[in-house]
This record gives C-alpha cells, structure tokens and sequence, in this order.
C-alpha cells in the first residue's frame, strides 16, 4: 500500500531526529577530539567512552578524503578546507604520481601501494569540495586523478585492478566489487561537480563490465570477486548501496546489465540479509543465500535506509520509519554510535572510525526532509 500522509509526515520527524544527531554529536567530535592539529588529518578512530584518539599507527588518504567529503556536504567550508589542504599535502605522491594509501604518526609515507579504493575517494571527495567551494585545484584533482586511473589501473575488458605497486609497474591486486563500486560513486559525483560528459561514457563502460563479471545470475547480486572465484560471497548492503547509485543516473545504466539486476538483488538481500526481527544487516551471504558472516555493521545498516528510501516501490518504502526506529535504537548512542554489533545485538567493535560519518551522512542526505 502507498504511504499514507501521516507515514510520510513520521519519516521525516524520525529523519530529522538522525540529523539532529549527526550535526550535534558527530560532526563536533571530528572537529574537535577526532582531529590532530599538528598533522592537520583526522584520527583513525576514537575511544567510544571518552572520545580519546585510538592509539596512532597510520592515517589513510581514504579517511582523509571521506572526512572532507563530510564537512563539505555539511557546508563546514573552513573545515573541509583545511582537510583539502592536508589531504594534498601530505598524501601525494609527488614521484610516481597518484596517491599513498597511508602514511605513519609522523605524516611520513608508510604504505605506498596505489589502491583504487583510495583513488576512487580522493576523486569523490575533491568532487564535492569542488562543486561547493568552486576550488578549482580540487577540480583538476577530479580530471586528473580519473585520467590516471583509466590510464594506469585498466584491466581486461572495461575493468580496474584493485592495486598496484607504488610505481603502477606491477598489479598486486587484480579487479574486485568494492573499488569498482566506489569508483562509479566517484564518477558520479564528478559527473554532477564537472558537467563533463566524458564521465557519462566512462560510467556506461564500467557499469557493463561489472555487469558481466560480477552479477551473480540466479540471485541478481553483485558478488565481492569475480563470478566463479572461490569462497565467493554476496554482501547484502552492496546490492542496497549499488541500487542507490544506479538510482542517480538511470539513463546511464539502462541497458547495462546493472541496473536490470539490482531489483532482484535487493529483494534477495531484503529477504536472505536482515534480520526480521531487530532489522540488522548481515555482513555477507552465501550464494545461496545462507548467513556467511552475521556480524551487522553500521555502514550496511546505512545503506539499507537508503535503499529503502530511494526504492520505486511504495510498499517497500512503507518499511523505513519502522527501519530508520530500529536503528536508531540498535545502532545509535548519545555519545555517537555503536560500530559493530552481533546478532544478539553484543558490541563487536568498540571504538568509532573516522570513515563511518561519510556512511551516516549520506544515507540522512538521501532521507525525506
């Protein structure tokens, strides 16, 4: 049945309520204790009970450049500068090109392998920073570091390896889900920052690669490896993620494969990868649907509201006042959020990662307001 006005009228209080959170609670801690002023770079994480930094071993491009996507999108203009400027400075590989994938608690390079999850961020974020600030340095970086990986990352047949060594001359990794899906959310976002239509046929190609090689046929789900591949596995807040995505630029993806699939995928993950009762995502599935991981983290519970939020179906998206209480009251805290959770509903994980803001803010962007 359609939302009736008075469901409609619940979701947005109850989204509200989420976003009150984030801006009072998350956002000042990563402003404030989550950020090291010496380095200028946000901490990999904090102690849950008293916001105290983790003890350092590294800080990582990607966190970097999803906590400038964060205060970008918040419009924290002065902050999110900061984090642009920190993010150039220090993880730019100014020999090789491209980007380090950490660097240790003196801000010295640690692990040089170039990952395209981390290209993938730095292109994503750069694209927002731009897009709102008008920076035009952070523009080039969206131009600049796509070129690279369409010219250094390439694979067989429209794909990307996942990594490669410091100087690109040898592949450590060969393609998987996860950085393709990321890189898709970039050239989205670049896309919309750019107005360059390039990025149209880039998107085109890549959608129809992951299509072939990673679209599980009898469930619809995308796979995390290649179809095929030993212990593979299908990860139920993926298909709820690439169904956001595909949801962005319809016109783009018809015809591909993709976007054909995903409606079967989120049933499969709707049916097979939440728990009925306390609303949790599983972590990942087996092909046929059996539980293979059930720890719930937060950010697959962050992809499922949104899934259900963008959903063309009313009768699903009759389901997220229900799902937006139950996480709230499973996965949120007044002192931020619980990370990791057991199927009994245990902490798994203790502290609060610098990554997990961009998963909470994009799902409350994609909720009715």
């Amino acid at each position: 049945m359609p939302s009736t006005h008075s469901d409609a009228a619940s979701t947005i209080a109850l989204a509200a309520g989420l976003r009150d959170h984030f801006n009072g609670v998350i956002l000042p801690m990563w402003r404030g204790p989550g950020f090291n002023p010496a380095l200028r770079l946000p901490y990999e994480a904090l102690v849950a009970e008293d916001h105290r930094p983790a003890p350092v071993e590294r800080y990582r491009a990607m966190a970097c450049a999803r906590q400038l996507f964060v205060f970008s999108q918040a419009g924290d203009a002065a902050h999110a500068q900061v984090l642009f400027d920190s993010l150039t400075r220090t993880f730019q590989d100014t020999e090789h090109g491209g980007w380090f994938y950490s660097v240790d608690a003196q801000g010295a390079p640690l692990d040089t392998v170039k990952d395209l999850y981390t290209h993938a961020f730095v292109v994503f974020a750069c694209a927002e920073y731009g897009r709102r600030s008008g920076n035009r340095d952070a523009l080039e970086i969206v131009h600049s570091t796509s070129a690279l990986i369409r010219s250094r990352f390439t694979a067989d047949d429209d794909l990307f390896n996942a990594a490669l060594t410091a100087d690109f001359a040898n592949v450590t990794g060969t393609p998987i889900q996860n950085p393709l899906m990321h890189l898709t959310e970039a050239w989205l976002a670049a896309r919309e920052a750019t107005r360059d239509n390039a990025f149209d046929a880039a998107l085109r190609r890549l959608a129809g690669a992951v299509a072939r090689h990673f679209v599980h046929a009898p469930s619809g789900c995308i796979a995390e490896l290649p179809v095929g591949a030993p212990d593979n596995r299908l990860e139920p807040g993926h298909q709820f993620e690439w169904l956001w995505l595909v949801t962005q630029a319809r016109e783009l993806f018809d015809g591909s494969g993709l976007a054909e699939a995903l409606p079967r995928a989120f049933a499969f993950a709707q049916r097979h990868g939440v728990d009925q009762e306390t609303g949790g995502v599983y972590a990942s599935l087996n092909e046929d649907g059996q539980v293979k991981d059930p720890i719930q983290r937060i950010w697959a519970q962050t992809e499922y509201l949104r899934a259900l939020a963008s959903h063309d179906d009313a009768a699903v998206r009759a389901a997220l006042p229900r799902q937006i209480e139950l996480f709230q009251q499973r996965f949120l805290r007044p002192q931020g959020w619980f990370e990791c959770k057991t199927s009994a509903g245990e902490v798994a994980r203790a502290d609060m990662p610098s990554t997990t803001p961009y998963h909470l803010a994009t799902a409350f962007d994609a909720l009715p307001a």
